[in-house]
């Protein structure tokens, strides 16, 4: 996929956009040819592209940074975003009244021990 920045670049009095691509180099000098691009517009690992020839290449497939090709289908979801994701009620237990005498009659003997030690001293 070749990609073509918006033109922001200024140099000899005009604008430059910038032209990569993120298969190979050959894909790049192959679109660059196409776009009539002279190599000497060739810098490490970018074409610089005049502002007037930045139309005709997008309208070749040259694509702005950031645009996902169409032809691929989109990432798929998993499950909802965390703020859309429902809330569970919080859930309170009751303990069994049995339960709730059994450690009530537990307590009062811890205490009434802690007492009694307390009374010895």
């Amino acid at each position: 996929m070749v990609y073509v920045d918006p033109p922001a670049w200024p140099a000899r009095g005009r604008l430059w956009s910038h032209m990569i691509s993120d298969v190979s180099y050959e894909e790049l000098h192959a679109f660059a040819e196409m776009l009539g691009e002279p190599r000497r517009g060739f810098d490490r690992d970018h074409y610089d592209v005049p502002a007037e020839r930045v139309p005709v290449a997008v309208w070749l497939g040259g694509r702005p940074p950031g645009v996902e090709p169409r032809d691929r289908p989109p990432a798929p979801r998993r499950g909802p975003a965390p703020s859309q994701a429902p809330r569970r009620a919080p859930v309170f237990v009751m303990p069994h009244p049995r339960e709730a005498s059994s450690r009530s009659r537990l307590a009062r003997a811890g205490a009434s021990q802690r007492s009694a030690r307390a009374g010895r001293r």
